[in-house]
């Protein structure tokens, strides 16, 4: 029987077998000098790589080599280009090996090269480029403002990977589960994730992060950071000064705004009246120099912003600069010094006085009072109690010690009698009856 020719049972190969048994069938066949064989390796690269694509010949007797690309245009031929394309370069033709490098490779350059061996019959292997597309790091997009008791909405997008990014929001090492788009763009895709949390005045600053995972990272991940902005209307607080205050005294009261965003202005005002012409306004900072009784009143602090506004008010109290000393008698008594009491507390003031006359939808906060005038004034009384009760005290104690005098001089007298009755003969009890007499 004749034997058939080792080139002819390569050729009857069945197409859907593997690269690797194919590769181990025509080892198998091809064992004796008079058959050639091609293999093709497979490669994946990542986008603006360079590529080396593989040709490995088995008993070459230097037949004609053709390699081609996946739209069979040829590249080489023999060793030769073929195709005006400098980012393919034949960088080695040997018996046993043609190797051939791509730059810059794009996923259009995507698909099978074919290794083909022209001998009396022709033998082909495809190695398959496969190219990976890396996402870039991901963005954010608003799609609805965070305001206070309302909803942020965030999307996280990832325009262009291969195959398509794993995207992952997430906040204090907790992961937010997000609703997943996926676009196909040919060979590319596109991924987006989209989270609707709740927000309060709180989470403004708060810290949160969206991660892209592929496999082209090796593990690594690309991270977008992103600080969560929350708006708000503004709050207002006034900063009182400390202690009391006197004519002649300064005064400087500091408004604190904070909202998101930051107003940009604050407006300062006397409830029913115009500011003092000595008032001073610098940024948030009211100041009055040389106060009098004059400038008593309510004083307003208000700001504004996009999303509300407050205001809060000050009532100033000047007292007389008059302290009240009280005498006591040189007899070591308790004494008790002078006291003078005013104060600068701002006093509740009726929700009509809390509002801006201009401006009624303006928010008021308002201070508690202590009434301090009240409190100096029991003082006072309590004081000048004490000290006409030591009056007294010491009036009575001086007329007792008067009468005591006199009733033991009366007593003398009336011994004196008696022992000039007894001298006498006389009886002491008659005596003494006499004189009681």
């Amino acid at each position: 029987m004749r034997p058939v020719r080792s080139s002819v049972l390569c050729r009857l190969l069945p197409a859907p077998y593997s690269l690797a048994l194919r590769s181990l069938v025509l080892v198998l066949l091809c064992i004796t000098p008079h058959c050639q064989a091609v293999q093709a390796e497979n490669v994946t690269v990542l986008e603006g790589g360079t590529a080396q694509i593989s040709c490995r010949l088995q008993n070459y007797d230097g037949s004609i080599v053709v390699i081609q690309n996946p739209r069979r245009q040829t590249l080489f031929f023999n060793g030769t280009r073929a195709l005006k394309d400098d980012r393919f370069q034949m960088v080695l033709f040997t018996q046993r090996l043609v190797r051939i490098t791509l730059t810059n490779v794009s996923v259009s350059d995507e698909g099978g090269y074919f290794c083909q061996l022209y001998t009396d019959s022709t033998h082909h292997q495809v190695a398959t480029l496969s190219v990976l597309v890396p996402p870039e790091t991901p963005t954010v997009e608003v799609k609805q403002e965070a305001v206070e008791g309302g909803e942020a909405e965030l999307t996280c997008v990832s325009p262009r990977s291969k195959p398509a990014a794993t995207l992952r929001w997430m906040r204090k090492g907790r992961e937010i589960a997000g609703v997943v788009s996926l676009q196909d763009n040919g060979k590319t895709f596109s991924v987006s994730s989209t989270i609707r949390i709740p927000v309060e005045r709180k989470d403004d600053g708060a810290a949160l992060s969206c991660e892209a995972f592929h496999p082209a990272l090796n593990g690594q991940k690309r991270i977008r950071h992103y600080r969560l902005d929350v708006y708000f209307a503004p709050t207002v607080r006034i900063v009182p000064p400390a202690g009391i205050l006197r004519e002649g005294d300064s005064l400087t009261l500091t408004c604190s705004v904070t909202g998101n965003p930051q107003p940009r202005n604050t407006q300062w005002s006397k409830i029913n009246d115009t500011l003092p012409e000595r008032a001073e306004i610098s940024g948030t900072t009211l100041q009055i120099s040389r106060l009098s009784q004059s400038h008593n009143g309510t004083y307003l602090c208000q700001a504004q912003n996009d999303y509300g506004r407050a205001a809060d008010h000050y009532t100033l109290l000047v007292y007389d600069n008059v302290s009240v000393t009280t005498m006591v008698p040189s007899t070591p008594t308790p004494t008790t010094p002078s006291i003078t009491s005013h104060s600068t507390t701002p006093t509740l003031l009726p929700p009509t006085l809390a509002l801006d006359p201009e401006d009624p939808g303006a928010v008021v906060e308002t201070h508690s009072a202590v009434p301090y005038a009240v409190i100096g004034g029991v003082l006072a009384l309590l004081v000048f109690t004490v000290i006409c009760v030591l009056i007294v005290t010491i009036w009575c104690s001086v007329r007792q010690k008067g009468s005591y005098l006199t009733h033991e001089a009366s007593g003398l007298d009336e011994h004196g009698e008696v022992q000039e009755a007894f001298l006498n003969g006389n009886d002491a009890s008659q005596g003494k009856k006499e004189y009681l007499l």
